[in-house]
């Protein structure tokens, strides 16, 4: 608390002003490509040509906030097509690259979406999402700021609960006293002085006996009373679910306006009033305006797209009608966006110039000649990711911080079963995994997942009866478990 109490004078909880509002530090630290290229290295295994573009890529955009002047206004970003199978990276490498900078980040099915007068999602929404994660983020920066604060304060509010801070006036008088009998000093409660200061020690002191309990936790399943706001009719989402939302019509402002915020009381044990305590009073102690204009600022400046499946909205004979058409013409739709524009969004109008895309696909039937001019124009960088071998394979197993090795010993360590991969068992694993992907569809790394459920599905199965027991994995058990499989060529294409 200390940290954080400078920002507020020491006055009463219920004296204290609302909101408060607290510069937002910056806590991003920059990282050389070296650096980024090293910590994506913990969670994914190989394609160092495309962790490398994508850490210059971050990289320009620091080297773009140094700049001043026209040339700063000038520079756009380089968008990255990236082009392989499903499993091998692609859309983790995006997906980290973002969280090593908490930048706004969103990944879009390409297919999902359709050309103007068609029936589907207008490509607009890619940023109104982005705004909207963008928005989250910082709001959940600024609820950090404030946290020790509104824990205090939600404290306090818990203690009213407990313990109602008025003080009840039993030391009532008849009216008519005071017309017969001589005038003695009385206090607004009812008390003379002496008495309202002894009443007020006696209930401060029940107060700080009650405080140490809930610190300590002594009365989290105790029930109480708060007030919780009443959610809006249904018809507010049923307006959403029409797809109104595409309008930039922020339906529940516009229904808040007309209809007045609603409240209802709910008994919660302790523990989940609290939460809720918290929440209110860590909102109300920020700046929504100033929360809404930093994510537009930094969606605009930081935000990062993943556009997904791209090669299937190509088609490779536009002249001949049919559903190439609208596939060409979602291409058209997109380019304004990734090329730079302005978009309406229920928090205001948000700019696209400085957006990074990364786009991916498999181009197994199609090219990237194939996209059209225009767009291919708009993702001048390109690379190719490799296909994984049977050695990429042993290392996705064990070297990642998100190994599967490490999840499946950690699951069922929860129920006191022991696991042991040997070195032999992974390596059979991974060359299982290599031979299915090359005989049947290549899905990548994802096939690693398909064998380690079923060669686990019977210990998984009977985990809570196995507790205490310890179960080695190593090359004769694969085998056994998964030989019937395998030779059955038929019968894993559908299993494995």
């Amino acid at each position: 608390m200390c940290t954080i109490s400078k920002f507020y004078p020491k006055v009463p909880f219920w004296e204290r002003e609302v909101p408060v509002k607290i510069k937002m530090l910056d806590i991003k630290d920059e990282l050389k490509p070296k650096e980024i290229v090293l910590k994506l290295d913990k969670y994914i295994i190989g394609q160092q040509e495309a962790k490398k573009c994508v850490a210059v890529a971050l990289r320009n955009r620091y080297r773009r906030r140094k700049l001043e002047g026209k040339i700063k206004e000038e520079i756009m970003p380089k968008n990255i097509l990236m082009i392989g199978p499903t499993g091998v990276g692609k859309t983790e490498i995006a997906r980290r690259l973002a969280r090593l900078v908490n930048a706004p980040f969103i990944k879009v099915e390409a297919t999902k979406f359709t050309e103007v007068g068609y029936v589907g999602r207008d490509v607009d929404s890619i940023v109104r999402e982005l705004v909207e994660t963008s928005v989250r983020i910082v709001k959940t920066e600024k609820m950090k700021i404030v946290e020790a604060k509104a824990v205090e304060l939600a404290e306090e509010r818990l203690l009213d609960l407990l313990l109602p801070r008025t003080i009840k006036n039993v030391n009532k008088r008849n009216p008519f006293d005071l017309l017969f009998q001589p005038p003695t000093e009385i206090t607004d409660a009812g008390f003379a002085p002496d008495d309202q200061k002894n009443e007020r020690d006696r209930h401060q002191e029940k107060r700080r006996f009650m405080q140490q309990k809930l610190r300590r936790g002594d009365l989290e399943e105790e029930i109480v009373e708060v007030e919780v706001d009443d959610r809006l009719p249904s018809m507010v989402e049923m307006f959403s679910g029409l797809g109104m939302e595409e309008m930039g019509v922020n339906f529940q402002d516009f229904f808040g306006n007309i209809l007045s915020a609603r409240k209802k009381r709910k008994k919660l044990p302790l523990r989940q009033a609290r939460k809720i305590l918290q929440q209110e009073e860590g909102e109300r102690l920020i700046d929504m305006d100033e929360v809404v204009n930093e994510a537009i600022e930094r969606a605009e400046q930081e935000g990062i797209v993943f556009l997904d499946e791209i090669d299937k909205i190509v088609g490779k004979d536009i002249a001949q009608g049919g559903p190439d058409v609208s596939r060409e013409g979602v291409q058209r739709d997109i380019l304004p966006i990734v090329e730079g524009s302005t978009i309406i969004t229920k928090h205001g109008p948000v700019k696209t110039d400085y957006m990074l895309f990364i786009a991916a696909g498999a181009f197994h039937f199609t090219k990237p000649a194939d996209l059209i001019p225009e767009l291919q124009g708009r993702f001048p960088i390109r690379v190719e990711l490799q296909n994984l071998s049977s050695k990429d394979f042993k290392r996705i197993l064990t070297e990642p911080e998100n190994a599967l090795i490490k999840q499946y010993t950690a699951l069922l360590g929860t129920e006191k079963v022991e696991l042991e991969f040997t070195a032999d068992g992974i390596a059979q694993i991974a060359e299982m995994a290599y031979a299915l992907n090359s005989e049947l569809e290549n899905i990548g790394a994802r096939r690693l997942h398909t064998i380690m459920e079923k060669l686990l599905e019977d210990i998984s199965f009977e985990a809570p009866d196995l507790g205490g027991q310890k179960f080695v994995v190593n090359q004769e058990y694969v085998k056994n478990k998964l030989k019937n499989i395998v030779k059955n060529k038929d019968l894993s294409r559908y299993i494995l």
